[in-house]
């Protein structure tokens, strides 16, 4: 007898569950810096926090992402003469930037929003049912991808979507890899709209991921939050200060949990016990910031030509479109 969907839906729980345990216990005990993946930050409280975060004066990104693509949606479309059937995004949140570019396409398309995140893709879905035909992926972006490729239209070009400089959360030797595994699963003509945030002013950054009002830090001691909620630990958040810190080198920005005392954590579900020294830190996010050369560099080398980048001045940003060569 096939399964019931509530009974799929609490094996997929379970295993997402069971990923978040083994990926905590590892971060934590791991030698040298302690570190949790970014992706765990946006459980619900999460998500509504670096939707708060968006609206803070400090923080300009999403605002420049928005005035580039109202500017350019049009553009964008026209590039592909209104015959795109099927749109995918990779970490599509509630899918407001993304109604910005579906309004712009002549014909209805299928929407794919691909996100980990169940609540993200309730509310996109919710949100979008008007413009478009949404259907929800819930999986890691390279594996939704090729599940989404498997439901374009023959003859009809793909656009994905990856807005907001999520790139930037990735190492630039992970993100090349990454880029040049997105580019194995489309095909040539097919759209990628990458938006990257560019290098500016770091006392301009720093305000950006510590902003005075204490929003970003609610954020990324939420993570621990969610640790508690959901593994049965015993984090004290208030023994953890946040911290944005910026890599000259590798010209990107951290944000940083650092213990205020010494102190043990005991984390049930994740099967271990954590020490912490004062002043011991957990790298929780990283942002790298680019250079408009270097995003050219990193089309060519993952297989894709750029037809067109934009630049928002007011706040230095790129959205910039790749054809799958």
């Amino acid at each position: 007898m096939p399964r019931s969907a509530s009974s799929r839906t609490e094996t997929a729980s379970d295993t997402a569950l069971l990923e978040f345990a083994a990926d905590v216990r590892a971060g934590l005990t791991k030698p040298g810096q302690k570190e949790l993946p970014s992706k765990y930050l946006y459980d619900e409280l999460g998500t509504a926090l670096f939707e708060a975060i968006t609206h803070l004066p400090e923080y300009g990104l999403t605002r420049a992402d928005t005035r580039l693509l109202t500017a350019h949606a049009g553009d964008i479309a026209e590039v592909f003469n209104g015959a795109i059937s099927v749109v995918a995004e990779f970490g599509s949140g509630t899918g407001q930037k993304s109604r910005i570019i579906l309004e712009a396409l002549v014909e209805q398309a299928c929407y794919y929003p691909i996100d980990i995140s169940a609540d993200a893709l309730t509310a996109c879905q919710r949100e979008l049912a008007d413009v478009a035909d949404v259907h929800p992926v819930s999986a890691a972006y390279l594996e939704g991808l090729a599940l989404v490729t498997t439901r374009r239209r023959k003859h009809k070009p793909l656009l994905l979507l990856f807005l907001g400089s999520t790139i930037g959360n990735f190492d630039r030797h992970c993100a090349s890899e990454f880029l040049a595994e997105v580019r194995d699963r489309l095909q040539p003509g097919d759209g990628f709209l990458l938006g990257a945030d560019l290098v500016k002013p770091i006392g301009q950054l720093l305000a950006a991921y510590d902003d005075p009002a204490g929003v970003t830090a609610a954020f990324d001691r939420n993570l621990l939050g969610r640790i508690n909620r959901e593994l049965g630990a015993n984090f004290d958040l208030r023994s953890f200060a946040h911290e944005a810190l910026y890599d000259q080198r590798e010209q990107r920005i951290e944000m940083h949990l650092r213990s205020t005392v010494p102190q043990e954590v005991l984390i049930p579900a994740a099967a271990c016990t954590v020490q912490f020294r004062k002043g011991e830190t957990i790298w929780t996010e990283s942002s790298h910031k680019f250079e408009r050369a270097e995003l050219a560099d990193m089309a060519a080398g993952a297989g894709f030509h750029v037809r067109a980048t934009w630049i928002d001045e007011e706040w230095p940003f790129a959205d910039t479109l790749w054809i799958a060569a």
